[in-house]
């Protein structure tokens, strides 16, 4: 693996209970100022950051198996995005990209024409989040194609602005009671190969979506197809392969924009530049965030220069997008990932991981499957003897690993899935550590779960 730097000693270290009597203390005035409706996964209170450790109020150093969902790549404070940010800051924090421009915002553009799949000429805008540039995404392929019907799928996740909410599939906390939605959306299933009928193929799959939207609204009324290439909140689903071009041939030659949503897969995530990439798939547009800045706020839209081109001027936009020292943040960011070559320590990091995880599932059966690229990873947990979705066991053992200082986080449709996001950075010594943590939990609480059920 390539050497990492670290400003703090990358260890696992438990000084107290978790959460300590100083997280505690802050967790009730936070009560008492922050709106409840804003959750937190984890209740401890950061104070520091570096590589694969976030160190809480108390003293505890606990792995990050997180990455504030997929944002902290090079880890949470690397010299080298401190230090653009700081030079950055000194000079201008901000003048309004429509109003003054600057280069920092056409060199993250150029990156990302560079970066992105295709070799076709293409054009970027940037916004604060990923649910911005979603939004935006939509926007240009119904002005581009004079069409408004929107594809999404099962389990997809898109934000949480009004029209991505209506994107999204998981309706609890997501959209419950925030209607009515945007018009013009329609759902399709797509593929899950671990509850999609036995033998299913992704050629298939896409058969059967192609069929229903068709049938259902008609190719000619359809602006865009929004698909993410791995699925992040709705369970790190990855598709059958060759779902995701089947449905790229088939919106290409039917004059639907292909958008995927690469927020949460982007940037060496998943042991290529861009999920998109292994299966060859060139989208019309891609969407981007997360990532891409080092933590700084940051997103894009990137595409082909006759869609992004054929908006009038002043229909994109936004006071804060493209900031100059989020942009200085993604210039730093990016050179340091590809002079580091994270997407192969990416795939270093899936060789660790996935054979250990699927040794483990041979041995427990509440384990469903173990499925990822990259480090973007996830393990499916069911009741014993069944493929039920099992939420309370995936809580549990969340809540046990976090009580041995290992953060891990839950997602899916149906709650039941731990998800595996460590910063590329980590080190393989920090990332045993939490295995074994993990591991520990995973035999204690599916141990207890089996005797429950058969009590």
């Amino acid at each position: 693996m390539t050497e990492f730097t670290y400003r703090l000693p990358q260890k696992r270290r438990i000084a107290t209970d978790i959460p300590g009597p100083r997280s505690t203390e802050w967790e009730i005035r936070r009560r008492a100022a922050v709106a409840a409706g804003l959750a937190s996964s984890v209740p401890v209170f950061a104070v520091d950051a570096d590589g694969g450790v976030i160190v809480d109020v108390d003293g505890n150093s606990l792995i990050d198996l997180g990455s504030g969902i997929a944002v902290t790549t090079v880890g949470a404070s690397h010299t080298l995005v401190a230090a653009a940010v700081a030079d950055q800051a000194a000079r201008f924090t901000h003048t309004c990209f429509m109003v003054t421009p600057y280069d920092g915002y056409v060199r993250v553009a150029e990156e990302l024409a560079n970066l992105t799949p295709g070799e076709h000429e293409k054009r970027s805008v940037l916004f604060n989040s990923g649910a911005e540039a979603v939004e935006n995404a939509v926007k240009i392929a119904r002005l581009a194609t004079g069409r408004s019907a929107v594809v999404a799928f099962d389990h997809a996740y898109h934000g949480r602005t009004n029209l991505t909410m209506a994107l999204t599939a998981k309706a609890m906390p997501y959209k419950s009671q925030f209607g009515p939605f945007a018009p013009e959306i329609y759902r399709m299933p797509g593929s899950y190969p671990f509850r999609d009928e036995p033998g299913l193929s992704g050629a298939e799959a896409a058969r059967r979506a192609i069929a229903r939207i068709e049938k259902q609204i008609g190719a000619d009324s359809v602006a865009a197809l929004v698909y993410e290439p791995i699925q992040g909140e709705g369970g790190f689903i990855v598709p059958a392969e060759g779902f995701l071009p089947a449905l790229s041939v088939w919106a290409r030659a039917n004059g639907v924009v292909f958008i995927a949503d690469e927020v949460q897969t982007g940037f060496a995530r998943t042991g290529d530049w861009f999920a998109c990439d292994h299966e060859g798939v060139v989208p019309d547009l891609i969407t981007t965030g997360k990532g891409i800045a080092g933590g700084m706020p940051l997103a894009a839209v990137t595409g082909r220069a006759d869609l992004l081109d054929a908006v009038h001027p002043g229909g994109l936009g936004g006071t804060y997008g493209g900031n100059p020292v989020a942009c200085a943040a993604a210039l730093a960011t990016l050179e340091f990932m590809r002079e580091s070559d994270l997407p192969a320590r990416a795939r270093e990091i899936e060789e660790r991981v996935v054979p250990r995880l699927r040794e483990l599932a041979r041995e427990i059966e509440t384990i469903g499957e173990v499925r990822g690229r990259g480090a973007m990873l996830a393990i499916e947990l069911v009741r014993p003897g069944s493929n039920e979705p099992d939420a309370e066991l995936a809580k549990a053992v969340v809540s046990e690993a976090l009580s041995h200082g290992v953060i891990a986080l839950t997602c899916g449709t149906y709650g039941n899935i731990i998800r595996l996001l460590p910063p590329l950075v980590i080190s393989d010594e920090l990332l045993a550590d939490a295995l074994d943590v993990l591991e520990a939990a995973l035999r204690a609480r599916s141990a207890a779960r089996v005797l429950a059920f058969e009590s």
